[in-house]
């Protein structure tokens, strides 16, 4: 089927499902809000919307953007954030072929977006009106610029800006040697501060010293929706809350994954996978990571198609695609009573970021000890070769002068000498002249 056709079919059924289901696009709906705060003057971080009683989670920088939100009808603004959620998607699928060295031609990007639609992650995107693809598309287009690229590190810290978990990308810049784009991320990063706190102090305030602290506000961590590391635990645990153990685990994640993506990009040079494993490292140790934030599941199965390894490309769809976390019981408390044999259906995502991490780690000491042997080798090569070892007989040889072919000694100092003794037979013979005609002519006459 060609890949336009396969689109259009794709879409036609993510239409005809949206329709069909009523879809409430509740994101959409806060980001609406926000904008109308801000517009309005309003407690920005005083009101909840919708049926599920949503707040504003983000901070006063994001807000500011979406006063644009308030400016259609909320029918023709569901349309353009769904119409808006494919293209990005596209844009994605298309970045991530240029990220992973694969051609990206039409009919790829196409089919691409045609089968990316069906990613658990995009799908709830679309369906909630969320706002992932785009700041997946800032940091990705960003971080596949060249390292001498004008403004290179600005889209990241803006999409930090409007979301703070990007800004992990900010140390990995640092920490992989793009000191200037990090830094440029980081101005980026506070530039959105300042400016959210001088159209919105209040609000700022609050944000900063307040709100930014309060996980529980964002939602419930112990859900199946939440595929972090801190929603993992609390299943496993039966815990609501798992505290300690959880912030122990964070920490310790965080580390392996900065250390596995700096030696994937630096020692291994495979600038991909630090990226991927960055970006997996994000939303482990976030407190919150809805199951639609892992939209980075489009460049990983690119990565992995561009490397040949196609069934394990198939096997990560497969896994973003099953959503088995919705076919666990999950309703009211029913997340913390899941058995064990459950718990791998409820945290997918988590589990498999883990292994990909623990996998990630061993290819980058492989790849360290390799590059060390060749380095070794290549130094033992650039050596000078060493001596045999001489015989007595050698030694004795050695110590003796060298001899020319009339038997006379050969060397620097032997010829100094010979030459100083024909510059002395030269001015004698030239202090008797009388003598050497005299002989020549009694030569002659004999």
């Amino acid at each position: 089927m060609p890949a336009g056709i396969l689109l259009a079919v794709s879409l036609a059924a993510l239409a005809t499902l949206c329709v069909l289901q009523h879809i409430p696009m509740a994101d959409t709906l806060v980001y609406r809000a926000e904008g109308a705060a801000v517009a309005n003057g309003t407690d920005l971080y005083g009101f909840t919307v919708t049926q599920w009683q949503l707040p504003a989670t983000y901070p006063p920088f994001a807000a500011i953007l979406f006063v644009p939100t308030t400016w259609l009808p909320i029918g023709a603004l569901k349309v353009a954030f769904a119409v808006g959620n494919t293209a990005l998607l596209a844009l994605l699928v298309h970045l991530s072929c240029r990220f992973a060295r694969l051609p990206a031609g039409p009919a790829l990007v196409l089919a691409g977006t045609a089968l990316g639609v069906w990613l658990e992650p995009v799908f709830q995107t679309i369906l909630f009106g969320q706002i992932n693809l785009a700041l997946a598309c800032l940091v990705l287009w960003d971080l596949t610029r060249t390292d001498d690229a004008i403004g290179k590190g600005f889209a990241l810290g803006v999409a930090a800006g409007v979301k703070l978990t990007p800004a992990i990308f900010i140390v990995y810049l640092l920490l992989t040697g793009r000191v200037r784009a990090g830094l440029t991320a980081l101005a980026s990063l506070t530039g959105t501060v300042l400016l959210g706190a001088l159209v919105l102090p209040h609000a700022s305030v609050d944000f900063w010293t307040r709100r930014v602290f309060e996980t529980g506000r964002v939602g419930r961590a112990w859900i199946v929706d939440n595929q972090s590391l801190q929603g993992l635990l609390a299943r496993v645990l039966h815990d609501p809350a798992p505290g300690p153990v959880w912030l122990a685990a964070a920490v310790l994640v965080a580390a392996a994954g900065l250390w596995t993506a700096r030696r994937a990009a630096v020692v291994g040079g495979r600038e991909t996978w630090g990226v991927l494993v960055t970006a997996a490292t994000a939303l482990l140790v976030s407190p919150i990571s809805w199951s639609h934030h892992w939209v980075w599941c489009v460049p990983v199965i690119a990565v992995l198609v561009a490397e040949g390894r196609g069934r394990l490309a198939a096997v990560v769809a497969v896994v973003f695609t099953a959503r088995t976390l919705w076919l666990v019981p999950h309703k009211g408390a029913l997340d913390l009573q899941l058995p064990w044999w459950h718990q791998p259906l409820a945290s997918p995502y988590p589990l498999l970021a883990l292994l990909g991490l623990l996998a990630c780690a061993a290819g980058a000491g492989r790849a360290a000890r390799v590059t060390g042997v060749a380095r070794l080798g290549h130094a033992r090569r650039t050596l000078p070769s060493p001596r045999p070892a001489l015989s007595p007989s050698d030694k004795s040889d050695s110590t003796a002068r060298p001899q020319t072919p009339d038997g006379m000694e050969s060397g620097p100092a032997a010829d100094a000498s010979r030459r100083a003794q024909d510059a002395d037979s030269r001015r004698d013979a030239d202090s008797r002249p009388g003598e050497d005609t005299r002989s020549g002519e009694a030569q002659q006459v004999g």
